[in-house]
């Protein structure tokens, strides 16, 4: 099966290991991985700000990017959901409407793709530890991605899966949001980071690398002795 990898901004320029392990992963699992070179932004931030006619530029050249690929992949739920999105920015476009649909249709976040797709749950996967799991916003309520990360997780030989003390809540990151309105994003982070804490968990995992760079960056700046890992890293640990 051949799928292309949508490694998404954070993952291009501030955690290059997880694009790294999302494609040593796709190919343990028999993947062959393509990397359409044309690929940026998603637009996302630009959207999110209101900028819509800006980030339509970046949503056609991600279009044409992946227009010939049969799957596309990614390491974040917040930007397979922008992709998502391309059908509703396009609905009044005959030019481009069924092009942003098509691509919405064969965009998957990564451990989504891995349990629907693939019809894998178990990965082979070893890491010894207790972890807790943050559920990112937009990978659950606007994506729809529930079950798949912890179904993979459960698997893990050795790791032992902590509930997360209020879970459903934002962790404060919110893209352009902990920018615009920091001080409400340092108490949201704070009540995340004490919820991981109670845990007692050895390892924070998350899917999506805006979250994980918020609550990493604030337990360090906090002492707080706790490895965040991209659950990319963690199924590809062996």
């Amino acid at each position: 099966m051949k799928v292309a990898l949508f490694v998404t901004c954070l993952v291009d320029m501030f955690r290059t290991n997880v694009g790294k392990a999302t494609v040593e992963l796709l190919e343990h699992l028999g993947c062959e991985v393509e990397f359409p070179e044309s690929q940026v932004c998603c637009g996302q931030p630009a959207y999110n700000s209101g900028y819509v006619e800006e980030a339509k530029k970046a949503a056609k050249n991600m279009i044409r990017a992946f227009e010939k690929t049969e799957y596309v992949v990614t390491p974040s739920g917040s930007c397979a959901t922008m992709f998502l999105e391309y059908a509703h920015i396009f609905k009044d476009d005959p030019e481009w409407k069924d092009r942003a649909k098509e691509l919405a249709e064969k965009t998957y976040e990564l451990t989504q793709f891995i349990v629907e797709v693939l019809k894998i749950t178990d990965v082979g996967a070893k890491l010894e530890g207790k972890a807790t799991y943050h559920t990112s916003c937009h990978m659950k309520r606007l994506l729809g991605v529930k079950d798949a990360p912890f179904t993979l997780l459960s698997h893990v030989e050795g790791l032992q899966v902590e509930p997360l003390p209020n879970a459903q809540n934002c962790c404060g990151f919110g893209g352009t949001f902990s920018v615009k309105m920091s001080p409400i994003s340092k108490q949201m982070v704070d009540e995340k980071v004490n919820s991981v804490m109670e845990t007692g968990a050895d390892y924070l995992i998350g899917a999506d690398c805006g979250c994980l760079m918020n609550i990493g960056g604030r337990m360090e700046r906090l002492g707080k002795k706790v490895k965040v890992m991209h659950i990319a890293e963690v199924l590809n640990s062996r």
